[in-house]
């Protein structure tokens, strides 16, 4: 079980609408492997990778234009013809301020009814896990992170590179 397997799993988002999606699921994957390497060598962060309508669609983040265009030569190396792939990699402002040395802003967030530091956390960093970046960064405000106010106003550091 590879890194994308366990991120996405072979239920992915789209698979349960088109039949024999896991299997194509699976042989797209395998077919560009060498994409989702580059993918994960050049931290490129993930929002989707799943099966839509035939073909492998993959959106993410890059931390710079040169890391974008790594994953795009690939992807030519593969197939040329784009005629399995759909791929939507923009440019972070902020991770790219900080791949060309800048320090990227921390971000202030108003908490809304429903939020948990584990769901804004998923929000501005892609991982729900990361929660305690947030809780630490607030230490002044919140004694314990499962007691976060509507209307408490939180900063959010910037993501590292």
């Amino acid at each position: 079980m590879g890194v994308f397997d366990k991120m996405f799993g072979s239920g992915a988002s789209g698979a349960a609408q088109q039949p024999n999606a896991d299997e194509r699921f699976a042989a797209l994957k395998l077919k560009y492997e060498s994409v989702l390497r580059a993918l994960e060598e050049h931290q490129i962060r993930l929002h989707n990778l799943h099966v839509e309508n035939g073909k492998l669609f993959i959106r993410g983040i890059a931390p710079s234009d040169n890391a974008k265009n790594e994953v795009w030569d690939q992807i030519k190396r593969v197939n040329p013809a784009y005629d399995d792939i759909i791929a939507d990699i923009q440019v972070s402002e902020t991770r790219a301020t900080a791949a060309v040395g800048g320090t990227p802003p921390d971000q202030t967030y108003k908490v809304r009814p429903g939020d948990t530091l584990s769901k804004i956390s998923k929000q501005f960093y892609g991982d729900a896990n990361e929660y305690m970046r947030i809780f630490y960064a607030n230490r002044d405000k919140l004694k314990d992170p499962d007691k976060i106010q509507v209307g408490q106003k939180l900063t959010i550091p910037a993501q590292t590179v």
